[in-house]
């Protein structure tokens, strides 16, 4: 049985676009460069072909990667999405309770889940510990650095 990959209609998006580009852009002029290397004569010592080759192979395996997790894809649209329970496509908005800081989260699939931006993955200590609960709720998230205490203050499907 394959295992479905849930991701947001923008992570599916930004997948398929970058699997365009490595398709269409990065894969025909990493050919051209390993064309141009070997016309430099001797493949052994060649330092370019053997630099050419190496991202022929880091290019194809990020396309075969891309095209497992894509086919697996799972897509879920969040603002058909409803209720006050948090689940995959949430955003919620928590009080870590030692700091009084406000933090946003949206909760994603793997292969779009960015911190920087606030987006955590579903498997996530984070995300983990907030699935199920609702607005006023308090969690407890086992964290690497310790546990940490957050209060969620909203829960949104935008």
């Amino acid at each position: 049985m394959v295992e479905k990959v849930p991701m947001t209609v923008g992570g599916h998006a930004a997948l398929e676009e970058e699997l365009r580009r490595r398709q269409q852009i990065e894969r025909p002029r990493i050919i051209q460069q390993i064309a141009e290397a070997r016309a430099h004569g001797d493949l052994s010592e060649n330092a370019e072909y053997h630099a050419a080759k190496e991202s022929q192979s880091l290019n194809e395996g990020r396309i075969a990667e891309l095209e497992d997790k894509l086919s697996r894809a799972e897509v879920i649209d969040v603002t058909k999405l409803s209720g006050s329970t948090i689940k995959f496509g949430a955003t919620v908005t928590v009080l870590d309770e030692d700091t009084e800081e406000e933090k946003r989260y949206q909760i994603v699939g793997e292969a779009e889940a960015d911190v920087k931006t606030g987006r955590v993955s579903i498997t996530s200590p984070i995300a983990r510990a907030l699935i199920g609960k609702k607005a006023g709720d308090t969690v407890e998230v086992k964290t690497p650095g310790g546990g940490k205490s957050y209060e969620v203050l909203t829960v949104a499907f935008v």
